[in-house]
């Protein structure tokens, strides 16, 4: 049945399923969807749902200490690894290869020139390297262990730049919130006219990235200047 799917759950051991509705328990898993109840397809705890076999009372009580199905169910849920369809793993992958890439992209640089890898270059290299991508797992973790299979294929170095930025008064307030969400404000000074001097550390991927939203939100009247 493709509306239904299972959810996996080990203690000590023992295995115990629970059978769940593919999107709903997706949308549970990532947070999206609150009530359990709306998740299930049955109130029955298995230790083998594909042959219908129940989990008995016993097992129950020793894995959880509770026979209360409700709170079983709940730990299951929250804890269990969910059996991803073919067509949930193929769009949660995609997504999350493409977030890797645009990190990979903002944070590491050639060496050699000191610019970002086009993402195309890095999907490439991602291809040729046959690196599987968990499709649960947090982008920053993940993006660590991709980069260092990375290294084998294009050359990855992690560089920090030091921007010193001037924002012309009507832009400034707009323009702070950019700069504190896209790297380090080592240092801000406010003007008497209301413009705003700031140091801001980055990765040097991400060059190119603020200069590009400070010229949209400044209409291009923001000065932007490379430390180091």
């Amino acid at each position: 049945m493709t509306d239904v799917t299972v959810i996996r759950h080990s203690v000590a051991g023992e295995k115990f399923e629970i059978l769940v509705k593919p999107d709903p328990a997706l949308e549970y898993k990532l947070g999206k969807r609150k009530d359990a109840s709306t998740v299930l397809v049955s109130d029955e705890v298995y230790t083998d749902s594909h042959k219908g076999t129940r989990a008995s009372s016993e097992k129950l009580l020793k894995a959880f200490g509770t026979q209360d199905t409700g709170e079983i169910i709940e730990i299951i849920l929250k804890k269990g690894d969910l059996n991803l369809t073919t067509d949930q793993r193929r769009k949660m992958v995609s997504e999350k290869r493409k977030q890797i890439v645009e990190y990979i992209a903002k944070t590491f640089v050639d060496p050699r020139s000191h610019l970002p890898h086009p993402p195309l270059r890095i999907e490439q290299a991602l291809e040729s390297a046959r690196i599987s991508i968990d499709p649960f797992r947090n982008v920053d973790e993940q993006s660590k262990d991709v980069v260092e299979k990375l290294r084998t294929i294009i050359p990855l170095k992690s560089e920090n730049l030091l921007l010193d930025i001037t924002v012309p008064a009507q832009y400034a307030g707009q323009s702070y919130a950019v700069l504190k969400s896209t790297g380090t404000l080592k240092k801000e000074e406010w003007q008497n006219n209301g413009s705003l001097k700031a140091i801001l550390e980055i990765p040097a991927g991400a060059r190119a990235n603020v200069i590009d939203r400070l010229g949209s939100i400044t209409k291009g009247t923001a000065t932007v200047e490379m430390v180091r």
